[in-house]
């Protein structure tokens, strides 16, 4: 299977926000999910999405019979036995003596429990932001694009925080050159590029920056992604033989919305 189709992709994402996404499926995305920029920006997505549709529903007390079958199914097997050996009896007095050192026991073992839980869902204790600050990740409360070229194929992912004054831009798909005509004398040893434009809903359009053929790469904004793109509706991608392109003289490659993901 492809995952390079932004229709498959987003259909996989939001399935498996959902909880929809089962069995070997969702094995596969899990592992994509790992490497893969563009799956976390959908991701990302559809939890804002479903999160806005959850806040709107009613809060509702659930009944005591369910409190009573969480209990049922949660509650150790062993809890009669424990009880028993409190109320008295040498099983009683085994527990009250050692009791100190299972007290002890056991902080050792949540503090260390807690330790691997905030590492590994940071989120559930600081904020989207906080954890992205600190991790250098650029997709909570950030602009962000996925650049397709004209077969609907994802090739470019591009992101920044919402007051960042940098700019990430990723490969994420084989990207392979077209033939540039011959240049004019005057631009003769001018090695062709990739620019990335963004065009404003009522403006003309300007460089952001490069777009590497592969792998990754951050630059420096000219202010902040919030003055450079808040009526930025979208993006593109053209190949210039400039070293500082004015305008888009090349040929468009790729084209993608700016979203705002907050």
């Amino acid at each position: 299977m492809r995952y390079t189709h932004p229709a498959l992709l987003d259909q996989l994402a939001s399935a498996y926000v959902l909880g929809t996404l089962g069995g070997g499926a969702r094995r596969r995305f899990v592992r994509l999910l790992r490497d893969r920029s563009d799956l976390q920006l959908l991701v990302a997505q559809w939890e804002a999405r479903l999160g806005l549709l959850a806040s709107s529903v009613p809060m509702q007390q659930p009944s005591p019979l369910v409190w009573a079958a969480i209990e049922a199914r949660t509650r150790p097997r062993d809890l009669n036995v424990k009880e028993a050996a409190l109320q008295g009896g040498w099983m009683g007095a085994l527990w009250r003596r050692h009791g100190v050192l299972q007290g002890l026991a056991g902080l050792v073992l949540g503090v260390a429990a807690t330790v691997a839980l905030v590492a590994a869902v940071p989120t559930w204790f600081v904020s989207s932001d906080q954890v992205a600050l600190r991790a250098g990740d650029k997709l909570p409360q950030a602009y962000v694009g996925l650049l397709t070229d004209a077969a609907g194929n994802g090739k470019v992912l591009v992101s920044s925080l919402r007051h960042g004054r940098t700019l990430t831009v990723k490969a994420i798909g084989p990207i392979t050159l077209p033939a540039m005509p011959a240049a004019p004398a005057t631009m003769a040893g001018a090695a062709p590029q990739l620019v990335l434009w963004a065009v404003p809903a009522d403006g003309a359009p300007f460089v952001l920056g490069t777009v590497p053929v592969t792998g990754s790469a951050v630059s420096a904004l000219p202010d902040t992604s919030e003055k450079l793109l808040l009526k930025v509706s979208k993006l593109m991608v053209t190949q210039e033989t400039s070293a500082t392109p004015q305008v888009p003289s090349g040929t468009v490659l790729f084209t993608g919305n700016c979203a705002k993901l907050w």
